[in-house]
């Protein structure tokens, strides 16, 4: 592998609890957490969209993990606890590495105004993006709150779902950054024809996406058997759920059909362990790996044994052998990731 492989080129004063009541029963090894707490209104978030469904407050609980409400039980299968947000804080490293320390390739003015941020997550990349422009007022938006308090002034956050019809105003954002919701998305379609109803003319859109497959160039990836496990659990889990988990196919058509234009796609190897030559390949590789082997699990745990409903004895092998390939320099593994950036026509 060479050199960055591509083809195209305040403080807060208080915490509020709410003590919510799980209503039902538990089933089996799922529960709901029973105490929520979330930051104060100081924190930018508004007290008031957490208070309106307790619902989505309602975690569920399952192997001793937490994941979204009930209520997105079908719309996001990865956890939303701190080995998760570790493991996503993670990633955002090591694709600011990719950049060249940059956060998007889109080109954005410095005096960019409103900023969108969609499936935030932990929040790391609308945090950074509101340290780097303090003149923009960027929101990230996701599914649970599970973003931190401590954020810079310019920045918020709020629950929202945007697979459903988004409640923003017309013409509304110079940016919208939508990053790493493969397996989230049932219309891809949909997500970007909403994007750019809120997207200022001439504003731009950023969709940056991984394909989970994991390859080689050389064969070597065929050394261990596991990478295929890992390959077909994604393509018929992504089918049993209609979420496709290999999306960068879908990008590009689902952005012109939205309406974007001027469309640039940018498409990276992306090393598994510290295998390239590369120095920089080789640093990125090893974060990559290292968020993988953060969270197996919970990368795993539900499309094994709820949607596929494969053998759960055999689960735990699963996972040992996973991180076995991971530690195998001998294989040549990589993922792909593929930046398409567009603009709304003014």
């Amino acid at each position: 592998m060479t050199n960055k492989i591509f083809t195209t080129l305040t403080i807060f004063d208080d915490a509020i609890n709410i003590e919510l009541i799980a209503q039902g029963a538990v089933l089996g090894e799922i529960d709901t957490i029973s105490t929520i707490e979330y930051p104060s209104m100081q924190s930018q978030i508004e007290a008031d969209s957490f208070l309106g469904s307790n619902a989505i407050l309602e975690y569920r609980r399952i192997q001793g993990r937490t994941y979204h409400a009930s209520k997105f039980a079908n719309d996001y299968l990865f956890p939303n606890d701190d080995q998760q947000l570790e493991s996503i804080d993670i990633t955002h490293h090591w694709l600011t590495l990719l950049l060249d320390g940059k956060l998007f390739l889109a080109p954005i003015e410095k005096d960019v105004q409103n900023v969108l941020d969609v499936g935030t997550g932990s929040g790391i990349w609308a945090i950074d993006v509101g340290d780097q422009y303090p003149s923009a007022n960027v929101i990230g938006t996701d599914l649970s709150p599970c973003q931190p308090s401590w954020v810079p002034p310019n920045v918020r956050f709020e629950i929202d779902d945007a697979t459903e019809a988004w409640t923003w105003e017309n013409d509304h954002f110079d940016f919208i950054h939508i990053r790493y919701l493969f397996g989230a998305i049932p219309d891809w379609y949909h997500l970007f024809a909403e994007a750019y109803r809120g997207c200022s003319p001439g504003g731009w859109i950023e969709s940056a996406e991984a394909d989970v497959r994991i390859r080689s160039d050389d064969g070597t990836a065929n050394l261990d058997p596991v990478w295929e496990t890992c390959n077909k659990m994604y393509e018929e889990g992504g089918k049993a759920l209609g979420r496709d988990f290999f999306v960068s196919e879908l990008q590009v058509e689902k952005l012109k059909k939205a309406g974007f234009s001027s469309l640039k796609i940018v498409d990276y190897k992306i090393p598994i362990g510290g295998w390239p030559k590369d120095p920089a390949m080789v640093e990125i590789g090893r974060f990559v790996q290292q968020t993988l082997e953060n969270d197996l699990e919970g990368y795993s745990y539900l499309l094994w044994n709820e949607v596929l409903k494969w053998p759960k004895d055999e689960y735990q092998l699963f996972l040992m052998q996973m991180r076995q390939a991971l530690r195998n320099r001998k294989v040549h593994s990589y993922i792909t990731m593929r930046y398409v950036y567009g603009q709304k026509p003014e």
